[in-house]
């Protein structure tokens, strides 16, 4: 079985890394936004408690046991993001991509360049087969960092996701191994 294990990754105007008390502000922040918190299930109120949990229990956790792992998203300044793989299927070879953006550092591009650059890495260095990216029909940001990042929409999935209005749709997407 192939594992994931603490790693650094760079691209063109930025890097994911992993998380580390010196993002716990910035994580709050990021997290307390009316739209991060209206297109995930992040607590709301967001409070300076669910930032720690988050870097000092639930990274260390899924990276542990091996059903994902959580990157910073810096881009030189600091934390300006997050972004995981989770729900990792190692037999099916597996995996769903998560992100958030915080409201300062959107529209750059930055969210679809590290989408890509953490899917490319997924295939080529943990022999990962599909990379997963779900997005809700109306989270038009989402939608489109699904596309300039390379992902195939596949369809979509009905009423498979929870975000802060209750049950939505969710848009499939996919990036495959063959997309490299």
């Amino acid at each position: 079985m192939t594992r994931f294990t603490p790693t650094t990754l760079a691209g063109p105007d930025l890097t994911l890394r992993p998380l580390g008390p010196q993002d716990v502000d910035a994580v709050v922040a990021a997290c307390a936004d009316p739209q991060t918190q209206r297109w995930t299930s992040v607590p709301q109120p967001y409070e300076r408690r669910h930032a720690q949990d988050f870097i000092e229990v639930a990274a260390p956790r899924a990276l542990e046991g091996n059903t994902g792992i959580v990157f910073a998203l810096d881009d030189g300044s600091g934390l300006v993001g997050c972004l995981d793989l989770k729900n990792t299927d190692w037999t099916t070879r597996c995996t769903e991509v998560g992100y958030w953006v915080a409201p300062a550092a959107r529209g750059r591009g930055l969210a679809s360049a590290a989408t890509r650059l953490l899917a490319e890495w997924a295939i080529r260095a943990r022999l990962i087969e599909r990379v997963e990216l779900r997005a809700a029909p109306g989270n038009a940001a989402s939608l489109a960092v699904a596309a300039r990042a390379g992902f195939t929409r596949e369809g979509v999935a009905r009423n498979a996701g929870v975000v802060k209005g209750g049950r939505v749709d969710l848009v499939v997407f996919s990036f495959v191994s063959g997309d490299l």
